[in-house]
């Protein structure tokens, strides 16, 4: 895939002015926005990146075009996965309403950037030492098992990282609206909303460890590593305010995440071994003989475990429901004054 400095510099000049736009236009005035206009701009930004996906298909061809397609797939599975989290740190935090697109469009432009220097960093090892896919798909496996088995519970409003902030920044108690910094008694202190930033640029990172060795599993192309990354972040403030009750019934997301990454973590060391130059392994020649999943699998296999992990869990929330009711309803049936009521 040829990319000239001219299409990157476009690409990320328009990334910039997209962010741009969204923060004077929805962001800079603190409100709290209606599902309407999440639904209507959560639509756009969806559209978009399939369209763009579907320019990349027809100029550079459909090889290229599934990467990011199934790239933008994955990404976004893992930034819905981030919106948990990010619930969590609003919750920890007590952001008000009108204040969370703010720090949601702060975290988002992290996010990106932090993403950016991974991607850099990534394609410089992968274009020198074709044995990092094996550093990768250990990592992937890792954190695929470490996804499917962790508790869901740990609050990083509440974690080593923000107990040591705390000790080193003198913090006010109350918000001072969306500002970061309030002088009292002639002393500079910082407010909760630093703070809240500051997880969230934490919690980033941390993301970003497994993002970019996942996506990098499925192409080798930085430019589809970078535009599914920001397509995959647009928008994501919009979705967190569209379906904030929707994940809480999303309970079997992070063991379909787990399954996507344990893909793609054999994917990569398929791939490594096809590529091999360590020389204690088969002298340092490539296996050749060993099978590499093509992305047109990559593809249907991500694409079909969100769904499945979507529709098993929206069933079995909708069961459990449905039980819970039930057994109210006998409850209430057997209580003394019910059957009093009976005689």
């Amino acid at each position: 895939m040829n990319v000239t400095p001219l299409v990157w510099i476009i690409t990320l000049a328009i990334t910039v002015a997209f962010f741009v736009y969204e923060f004077f236009a929805h962001v800079r005035k603190p409100h709290e926005p209606t599902i309407t206009e999440s639904a209507r701009w959560s639509a756009f930004y969806i559209g978009l990146a399939l369209l763009f996906g579907v320019g990349i298909g027809a100029v550079s061809g459909w090889t290229f075009g599934g990467e990011y397609f199934a790239g933008y797939l994955t990404e976004k599975a893992l930034s819905i996965d981030n919106l948990f989290v990010f619930f969590i740190v609003m919750a920890g935090f007590a952001v008000p309403k009108i204040y969370q697109q703010k720090v949601l469009m702060i975290g988002i432009v992290i996010a990106l950037i932090m993403r950016g220097g991974f991607i850099a960093i990534g394609a410089a090892l992968i274009e020198n030492f074709s044995w990092i896919f094996y550093i990768f798909g250990a990592l992937l496996l890792f954190l695929a098992y470490r996804q499917a088995f962790a508790h869901g519970d740990h609050n990083p409003a509440d974690g080593r990282f923000m107990h040591f902030v705390r000790r080193i920044l003198p913090v006010t108690d109350e918000y001072s609206g969306d500002r970061l910094t309030v002088r009292k008694n002639g002393r500079r202190f910082v407010t909760p909303m630093l703070l809240v930033i500051v997880a969230i640029g934490f919690v980033d990172l941390i993301f970003a460890v497994d993002s970019i060795p996942a996506i990098y599993g499925l192409t080798e192309e930085a430019y589809i590593v970078f535009t599914a990354n920001a397509f995959a972040l647009m928008g994501l403030r919009q979705l967190y305010f569209l379906i904030g009750g929707l994940l809480e019934r999303l309970v079997y997301l992070a063991q379909g995440l787990a399954v996507i990454l344990a893909f793609i973590g054999v994917k990569l060391v398929l791939h490594a071994l096809h590529v091999n130059e360590l020389p204690f392994i088969n002298g340092g020649e490539p296996l050749l003989w060993v099978p590499e999943i093509p992305i047109w699998l990559s593809l249907l296999f991500i694409a079909a475990t969100i769904i499945v992990a979507t529709v098993a869990s929206l069933l079995k929330t909708r069961n459990d429901g449905r039980r819970g009711t039930v057994a109210v309803g006998d409850s209430i049936s057997d209580s003394p004054s019910i059957r009093e009521g009976r005689r």
